[in-house]
């Protein structure tokens, strides 16, 4: 009889549901989702990494996206640790940046992408990104295998970047790209839907707003790029990330509606076909990710998956006392983890 998968706050579950000790202790003045998500954003952060070589990525027909590639000298030899932000996010997210610092010293190629329009590029592609773009990504990777010959290459995602690289890996299933020899996201929106009503709680109503902004400009710097396309009146009625969705996304991404937007491009349809090493790392105290019961049966009844969820650690946060560096537990994890799956950085 196969055993139920066994779920605790807290722990590290591997694969069928065994748990193992999580070692993430927040910083003492940074206990809870709220204050752990809003110093992850101030904090300072310090980069590190050499000058990088700015590089477009053709992934659709009349679609660019910008890839910032930090290389070591034998490049080839190296994995390359492909990484991937959050809504309204860039490549020069802090996340983005305090990850490519730690992949960098640890002996890999670090490649910063922008999605579609992210990061000052509305003017490279007429269309607007969403979550379900996990093909872009892929796109990427296509190029670095074909074009640079590069034999090791692993993905990390943040928030509805991880929810894209899980996505990613759940498409390819067992056809993977060989080189690719991890995936790891943290805080990533596997379960659309759920998450984005939970930005609506009035607990959480400064992100929703934060978003709001940031997209309602993008879509006003869209519409004047490509007037014959889009309009910006619709935005003067917008008061949620549903609403967004429902009326922009879906309008414009050729989905019905908000439901079936956040159905279609949830990774938590295809988790469970994850064929590659894969790392999730979650907090029950993030203030507006949410995971169905169904989804967690699923990671945690899939081999590849290493799923380590906190009882702390906010969103896309994860700080912990110092550590030498900047206490930030997830990303240590993140570059441990690809390490332990990649030959070239062992």
């Amino acid at each position: 009889m196969q055993r139920e998968p066994s779920i605790k706050t807290g722990t590290t579950a591997i694969s069928d549901g065994q748990p193992c000790p999580s070692d993430f202790v927040p910083r003492r003045w940074l206990k809870g989702g709220h204050r752990q998500t809003l110093a992850g954003n101030f904090l300072p952060r310090e980069n590190r990494l050499p000058a990088p070589e700015d590089r477009l990525f053709s992934v659709e027909t009349d679609v660019q996206v910008l890839c910032h590639c930090h290389w070591q000298a034998d490049r080839s030899s190296r994995t390359t640790l492909i990484i991937v932000h959050g809504l309204e996010g860039s490549s020069e997210s802090k996340y983005v940046i305090g990850t490519g610092n730690k992949a960098f010293a640890a002996g890999m190629n670090v490649v910063r992408m922008n999605m579609r329009n992210c990061g000052g590029t509305e003017q490279l592609t007429a269309t607007l990104y969403n979550s379900s773009m996990s093909a872009d990504v892929g796109g990427v990777v296509r190029v670095l295998i074909a074009e640079d010959e590069l034999g090791s290459i692993a993905l990390a995602g943040f928030s509805m970047g991880g929810n894209l690289v899980l996505k990613l890996a759940g498409e390819w299933g067992s056809e993977a790209p060989a080189q690719v020899c991890a995936v790891t996201a943290v805080s990533p929106a596997i379960d659309l839907g759920i998450s984005a009503d939970a930005l609506h709680d009035w607990r959480n109503r400064i992100y929703e707003y934060k978003f709001l902004y940031g997209l309602r400009s993008r879509m006003t710097r869209k519409a004047a790029i490509y007037p014959e396309r889009y309009k910006a009146y619709p935005l003067f009625s917008i008061r949620t990330l549903r609403d967004f969705d429902d009326q922009i996304t879906s309008r414009y991404g050729g989905f019905t509606g908000a439901d079936d937007y956040y159905y279609r491009a949830a990774s938590a349809r295809v988790i469970d076909r994850i064929a590659v090493p894969t790392l999730i790392i979650n907090s029950t105290d993030d203030p507006f990710i949410r995971m169905s019961p169904e989804t967690r049966a699923k990671i945690l009844g899939n081999r590849q998956i290493r799923f380590i969820e906190t009882t702390d650690g906010g969103h896309c946060a994860f700080i912990g006392e110092q550590d030498g560096v900047d206490g930030r537990w997830a990303e240590r994890k993140l570059i441990e983890f690809v390490r332990e799956f990649s030959v070239a950085n062992r």
